[in-house]
């Protein structure tokens, strides 16, 4: 009789034992579980942007004001020309390629891998040193100055003055808009070449004689925008082609963009930045096109 009391004695003490280990392993599960939503919900996602300097400025800014209400968001922006955006974001290095190209019209991108987000659209226009003594050139006169068979300003009206072209690096999309727009196939004078739309700005402003082109948005009174065939550079000419040289701005992803990509990509088209960041910094907003371009460059009306 003892021992069958000993052995009923033990048995409930193991039972009760057993179900607060059971509680305790609960408990620290649901601990376990708390924590690491907690963890979850405070973790920062971090985005990556390269590409366009044309269209950096918009990104930086649009990225600094979104990342004020979206604290867990780090979102990094980065220039290096279109070509390089395209390559990053195929490789999976980054999670958007700033773009002023389509990804169609750059070599060794699979663009059907690639997901399209328009953004915005830049102008671009030629620009001189002030000094020149030309404010207006024809198309044509245009293209005999980058590609070398205008080499005096002289001959354009201007001043006894030898021509200083300065192009882009190959792989810029600026250069490429630049080039479809004015040289009709034909090669470039080979001319020192810089990789950024703010170093050709102070080189411009510099240089006597100098002729370059940028995007609208770096347009400053340090240098001279030309019009063209007497039209002006202006918003209001680029939503209806009548200047032409002009592009969309791609933010590329690989895939679909998921995740915090995809809501800050929602935030570029947002009205926020659409109908004032867009205008302030230079640009032209998607929703103001009258017509539409496709990567073959053929231009057609809305």
């Amino acid at each position: 009789m003892k021992n069958k009391g000993i052995v009923s004695t033990i048995v409930t003490l193991g039972l009760v034992g057993l179900l607060l280990a059971g509680c305790s392993s609960a408990s620290s599960s649901k601990t376990k579980s708390s924590s690491s939503s907690a963890s979850s919900a405070t973790k920062t996602t971090k985005v990556t942007a390269v590409g366009s300097t044309a269209l950096q400025p918009l990104v930086e800014q649009a990225a600094t004001n979104y990342q004020k209400t979206n604290k867990n968001a780090n979102i990094t922006v980065q220039g290096g020309g279109s070509g390089t955006g395209l390559s990053q974001v195929q490789q999976g290095a980054v999670q958007i390629g700033n773009s002023d190209i389509f990804a169609a019209q750059q070599s060794g991108i699979k663009a059907k891998n690639l997901t399209d987000h328009q953004v915005a659209v830049v102008g671009m226009a030629p620009v001189v040193n002030k000094d020149v003594g030309v404010t207006n050139v024809s198309m044509s006169q245009l293209r005999d100055i980058f590609t070398g068979k205008i080499t005096n300003w002289k001959t354009l009206g201007g001043k006894n003055q030898k021509i200083s072209v300065i192009n882009r690096a190959q792989g810029s999309g600026t250069r490429a808009t630049f080039e479809a727009a004015v040289l009709e196939g034909k090669k470039a004078v080979t001319s020192q070449e810089q990789d950024s739309n703010g170093t050709v700005q102070k080189l411009v402003a510099s240089t006597p004689g100098a002729i370059s082109y940028l995007a609208f948005s770096y347009i400053n009174p340090k240098v001279q925008a030309l019009d063209i065939d007497h039209v002006k550079p202006t918003d209001a000419n680029v939503t209806t082609n009548k200047w032409k040289i002009w592009s969309y701005e791609h933010m590329y992803t690989k895939g679909q963009a998921t995740g915090t990509t995809k809501q800050f990509l929602d935030y570029m088209l947002s009205s926020k930045v659409q109908k004032s960041l867009v205008k302030n910094l230079g640009y032209i907003s998607i929703h103001n096109m009258k017509v539409t371009k496709n990567a073959q460059n053929v231009v057609a009306t809305k």
